[in-house]
């Protein structure tokens, strides 16, 4: 089961760290890949949860392509990263989409097989799910 670290959190949320590039690099540099993000205005990417935060160049995305999940914060950026070939998602509330690269993406509390999930704590009992995406990857690594 894939570990991916919840906007590059790794022992539980930091949220005035979540999404700095520094941040997700420390996660990628500690063997994860990350959920991260994305925002897209007048064509320049940016990485925050609620609104745009971190200016990043295009390049910075494209050479971390494989190790990033790209949660598009609005329409711009998903059309971006889908142009450029990046790994990439949107949703809101539904219970699941399908990302670029056709994997379930699943809301919290829901479960799609071979998906991943998003879980906020340490512990939940699931199957048969192609990862999880958490705030605690280093407990998860544990198990």
């Amino acid at each position: 089961m894939k570990i991916i670290s919840h906007r590059g959190n790794l022992t539980g949320r930091i949220t005035d760290q979540e999404n700095r590039p520094s941040y997700i690099q420390a996660a990628i540099d500690a063997g994860y890949e990350v959920e991260i993000d994305v925002w897209c205005v007048e064509e320049k990417f940016y990485l925050g949860h609620d609104e745009p935060q971190y200016f990043i160049e295009d390049s910075w995305l494209k050479n971390r392509s494989g190790l990033l999940w790209c949660h598009a914060k609005n329409e711009q950026a998903l059309h971006r990263m889908l142009q450029l070939g990046l790994h990439c998602f949107w949703h809101e509330s539904d219970c699941f989409t399908l990302t670029s690269k056709a994997i379930p993406w699943c809301f919290p509390n829901n479960y799609q097989p071979n998906g991943v999930t998003v879980v906020f704590g340490s512990e939940i009992n699931i199957r048969d799910v192609f990862g999880v995406c958490t705030d605690y990857p280093l407990l998860w690594n544990k198990k």
